[in-house]
């Protein structure tokens, strides 16, 4: 236990010299760290509860998110009533009704009903583990078929929708900058967002908020302007108003109900300049089938109008002069370069599946988090003084070994957190001052069997290495319940649970090693140095 080869002794020198180099970032001014190699710039960062910042609970419109899965099925009905080797493949079907959240519809041919609730069943899907699909097709009155979505596949979608729009408001909210966001469910449909360092909560609000669902969908010329005023269109076509401050004639336009290109099949989304008037607007390109589809539909469409949609509204509605070739195109409206690079963002992440509403909201000032972090610096401070005292006056220069190794377990935990770009909230400051208090247990239970043995007529270095050898058993085991606690407690917790719990873990393995690992290589040196005939423990 007490035979250290130099090879071990140079390892723990550079394990802790660098966590000494890779710590002292976290105390330096911004400014400082930005002429600071990139592989120096890791720090601790700072939570909600400390450096302050924006707390939103977004609510989702389960309406919403009903009627999209509404309409998406009735596309889909209709793409499976068109067989796929041509017209003599398709099943002929009357208007299709959506009322009451049902999809019902009349198969004019009889022989075919069969062939089309196969079709059909195929489209539909297993709502998780319930057994049940998501929707249930039933025939009535022998030629009609009624869709209804099942309560199981209804809970299947809303938990598929929230874990997509979770992950799209991840994207989003660190695409603003930000870092360490702590973006979690609560409840059904529910998500809690927090961000600190935030300055501009309003900016947060609107871009989380927005769905950003883009449309390229193509103007219906044959719409009366008289007839659609009063709310009457052609079929397959409906009214969709302009966005506020766009549009220079009509308040909206009359579309084809069909999508042309859709926002799903963007690759990239930048803000940019309209190269003749300067002005912001949101630069897209398309993947290849959304390239080919629309250079297509715009060779075929020369002369006529096509909308831009955004969430519903239409932000323009410009002619097709020459086919548009290359996959790129332009957005342009009345954007400041604030809004276009807010629905850039929104566009590159994707749209959310279902609208988000602010149900709740919250500001921690910055002087706030400044209190906690004086008052949980004085705790720690206070408990590391106190810890170095006792170890110093109970065990003499055991006790300056177990001290330095202390201050070595401090900078070890902060670097580890760097690191990890980990955050640290006040539940952190108790884990980290917990640590503190807990680090020097492993050197009380060494330095006690060291007494024992020593008592029991043991030679120094006979009674120096079993207490090493026979406190760490001891030592490992308790420390693996804890960092079992620790895991449940990260597993099972949410934000501030979680930074306890990732604190505790740091510091009980950082602890273990400089306890055990640090202080034997102190005393096994200063045994070989001097070799002592008595040491006072």
């Amino acid at each position: 236990m007490l035979d250290f080869p130099r090879w071990k002794t140079i390892g723990i020198s550079i394990i802790l010299l660098l966590g000494i180099i890779f710590s002292i970032p976290t105390f330096l001014p911004q400014k400082t760290m930005d002429s600071l190699p990139s592989f120096l710039q890791a720090k601790v960062n700072l939570g909600l509860d400390l450096a302050g910042g924006s707390h939103l609970l977004l609510e989702a419109d389960i309406v919403d998110l009903r009627k999209t899965q509404l309409a998406n099925m009735e596309k889909t009905v209709r793409t499976a009533m068109r067989g796929e080797s041509g017209p003599d493949d398709d099943i002929a079907i009357g208007e299709l009704s959506t009322a009451g959240g049902k999809i019902s519809f009349l198969v004019r041919d009889q022989t075919k009903l069969d062939a089309a609730r196969e079709r059909l069943f195929s489209e539909t899907q297993g709502a998780g583990l319930t057994g049940q699909r998501d929707w249930s097709i039933n025939v009535i009155d022998s030629a009609r078929i009624v869709m209804t979505p099942t309560s199981a596949g209804q809970a299947q979608a809303v938990k598929n929708a929230m874990d997509t729009a979770r992950d799209i408001i991840d994207k989003r909210v660190n695409a603003l900058g930000t870092r360490e966001p702590t973006i979690i469910r609560e409840g059904d449909d529910r998500v809690v967002v927090q961000v600190p360092g935030l300055d501009d909560p309003a900016a947060l609000k609107e871009l989380i908020g927005k769905t950003a669902r883009l449309e390229f969908r193509m103007v219906d010329a044959n719409a009366d302007p008289a007839e659609a005023a009063a709310g009457r269109v052609p079929v397959g076509s409906e009214i969709v108003p302009y966005a506020e401050g766009e549009g220079s004639g009509a308040p909206f336009e009359v579309l084809r109900r069909q999508v042309m290109i859709s926002g799903e099949q963007l690759i990239d989304a930048k803000q940019s300049y309209d190269p003749q008037n300067n002005q912001p607007v949101v630069s897209i390109r398309f993947d290849s089938g959304g390239s080919s589809t629309f250079a297509k539909v715009t060779a075929q469409s020369v002369g006529k109008r096509f909308a831009m949609v955004l969430d519903g509204k239409v932000l323009s509605a410009p002619s097709i002069n020459e086919p548009i070739l290359g996959g790129s195109a332009q957005i342009s409206g009345s954007f400041s370069v604030a809004s276009a690079n807010a629905l850039a963002i929104s566009l590159r992440s994707g749209a959310l599946p279902v609208k988000m509403t602010v149900v709740e909201e919250r500001t921690v000032t910055p002087e706030l988090g400044a209190d906690s972090i004086r008052k949980g610096a004085i705790a720690g401070i206070i408990a590391t003084v106190s810890v170095l005292v006792l170890m110093l006056v109970v065990y003499g220069r055991f006790g300056v070994y177990a001290c330095i190794a202390l201050a070595f377990n401090v900078f070890l935990i902060i670097a580890t957190m760097a690191a990890f770009n980990a955050t640290l909230t006040l539940p952190g400051i108790a884990g980290f001052v917990l640590t503190i208090g807990a680090a020097v247990d492993a050197n009380v239970l060494i330095n006690e069997r060291i007494r024992e043995e020593l008592k029991r007529g043991r030679k120094i270095f006979q009674a120096v290495e079993l207490g090493y050898s026979e406190a760490s058993r001891a030592i490992f085991d308790a420390n693996v319940t804890n960092v079992i606690a620790a895991a449940l407690m990260f597993w099972f917790g949410s934000g501030p649970i979680k930074g306890f719990a990732v604190v505790l873990t740091i510091g009980i393995v950082t602890s273990v090693f400089t306890a055990v690992t640090v202080t034997r290589m102190f005393v096994a040196h200063w045994l070989r140095t001097k070799r002592p005939t008595s040491i006072n423990i």
